[in-house]
């Protein structure tokens, strides 16, 4: 007898019901301990609420990132995770693959949300991924209730990160005694808050390299030791070279042949401008870095007539402004300076600002050589070198030179690369002024003490004894002196 459709129906869902649970079955557990080699792992789940990571590159902080987020995720119900590196850009390149890659290896079902870079899953849990390129973006993660923060790339960060730790992210860990991680490399200088909190007794410090992590020899079949010695053999330099010892061992070192501009608070820092002697005026140059999707960036450089010297008077960096808004924040310098040159980069929106600019003013905007980026590069670090360049230590332009790095493993020896780990906005706007500096035709003017003053007849006084002294002690004899020939001492004992 030929079976019902009812009969048909049921033996149909019982087939594919069982398909199912054979498939989840076949699905492995995402368990975090297996996942994990034994270093992530005790970061990961040690239970200290604050802590810090030090590691070199290739070290597997990206991986540990992603597995701690999704096991927060995973076992703590209806929580937020976040992660925070420099930029949304950076966040998407850095842990958003491995994030996709567990939630699709694992079936975790997190549902993804590419416009705000998020992943909420089942049971309620959400991740967020975020960047926070300088302090103007700190309070948007004030209101949050976090299980777990953790801030990547934390030697990039600057003076902000500490406001950004103190004041939000440890206050947003209330509500869950959630967990705050701060990962990173070290910096080709040896300091900031990064370092600082590295090397508290108030947080937790650990520390890994590329030695530990297993999966290098896997991929590559070589030691991590053979692949740091062969890399030592191609740059030319040995294992105690100071970009080895902080690249591949995770070491604090100086290692400043690795920062792109020279700037050292002993030569460059300055308080207020200096007295300049003679007729001579301060000039002003004014450099315009358009972000786009970073910040909008201004450097007003000056230089005197009479001094050899160039001094960035102003800086300001800002983000998210609209067209009006920029325009008008350049009219206003303009105003205030009267700049008799303005450079900057002119393509995309910056033609718009060259039109509303010069509609406005009868100045000019000079186009951004950025073709030549390179031969400014080394203009201005001969002038750092050379003490004729001078940037307040506490601006945003002294903080940048101490991070922005070449790429050494993309430069050549006839074409160096800047990383691009960490980008500039006013580093680029310094170097689009200081291309129409003219302090090298400087010409100083000789002191000069006006007549009648007490300084002048101090001076006086001082030019007379000097005379009176070199005149004496050229007429002064010594009796007792015989002389070359003896003539002397013939006088001397003469009978007359």
């Amino acid at each position: 007898m030929a079976k019902s459709k009812l009969q048909k129906s049921k033996v149909i869902s019982s087939e594919a019901l069982l398909k199912e649970i054979e498939s989840r079955a076949a699905v492995k557990q995402f368990i975090i301990s297996d996942y994990l080699f034994k270093e992530q792992l005790d970061f990961v789940t040690d239970e200290e609420t604050f802590a810090t990571a030090v590691c070199s590159r290739r070290a597997g902080k990206s991986i540990a990132c992603s597995a701690y987020m999704i096991h927060t995720a995973l076992t703590r119900h209806g929580t937020v995770s976040l992660y925070v590196t420099l930029s949304r850009a950076g966040a998407k390149r850095i842990i958003w693959p491995s994030i996709m890659e567990l939630n699709d290896t694992y079936k975790l079902g997190g549902i993804t949300n590419i416009a705000d870079l998020s992943m909420k899953f089942p049971n309620g849990s959400m991740i967020y991924l975020s960047g926070a390129k300088d302090q103007s973006e700190v309070s948007k993660f004030r209101g949050m209730a976090l299980a777990l923060a953790i801030v990547d790339e934390g030697q990039s960060f600057g003076h902000f990160l500490e406001e950004l730790i103190d004041d939000v992210l440890s206050k947003a860990l209330y509500d869950w005694n959630g967990k705050l991680r701060i990962i990173g490399t070290p910096p080709p200088i040896p300091s900031g808050y990064f370092h600082k909190i590295c090397h508290s007794p108030q947080w937790k410090n650990f520390h890994w390299t590329m030695l530990q992590n297993p999966w290098i020899e896997k991929k590559s079949g070589l030691t991590p030791m053979q692949l740091i010695e062969k890399d030592c053999k191609r740059k030319g330099v040995t294992i105690d070279d100071p970009g080895i010892r902080r690249e591949c061992f995770g070491e604090w070192v100086t290692d400043s042949n690795a920062l792109v501009f020279k700037y050292t608070t002993e030569k460059n820092n300055y308080v207020e401008l200096p007295t300049v002697k003679g007729t001579g005026n301060w000039n002003y140059i004014i450099g315009i870095d358009l972000g786009y999707d970073d910040a909008d960036a201004l450097a007003i450089l000056a230089y005197h007539d009479n001094l050899n010297a160039v001094f960035l008077v102003e800086e300001i960096t800002r983000t998210k402004q609209t067209l009006s808004d920029l325009v008008d924040l350049i009219a206003a310098k303009i105003g205030r300076y009267n700049p008799h040159s303005i450079v900057m980069d002119a393509g995309g929106l910056g033609k718009k600002i060259v039109e509303s600019i010069s509609s406005r003013f009868s100045i000019g905007i000079k186009a951004a050589e950025k073709a030549r980026k390179f031969e400014y590069i080394e203009l201005l670090n001969d002038s750092l070198r050379t003490g004729k360049f001078y940037a307040r230590e506490t601006g945003k332009f002294a903080e940048d030179t101490q991070k922005v790095e070449w790429d050494r493993d993309k430069s050549t020896g006839d074409r160096l690369v800047v990383s691009d780990r960490f980008h500039s906005d006013i580093t680029d706007a310094v170097l689009y002024a200081f291309r129409e500096s003219l302090h090298f035709l400087s010409e100083p003017i000789a002191d000069k003490i006006r007549p009648g003053t007490a300084e002048w007849r101090e001076k006086e006084v001082a030019e007379m004894e000097e005379a009176a002294i070199k005149m004496m002690e050229s007429q002064k004899k010594d009796t007792f002196d015989p002389g070359a020939d003896g003539s002397d001492l013939d006088k001397l004992f003469s009978d007359s």
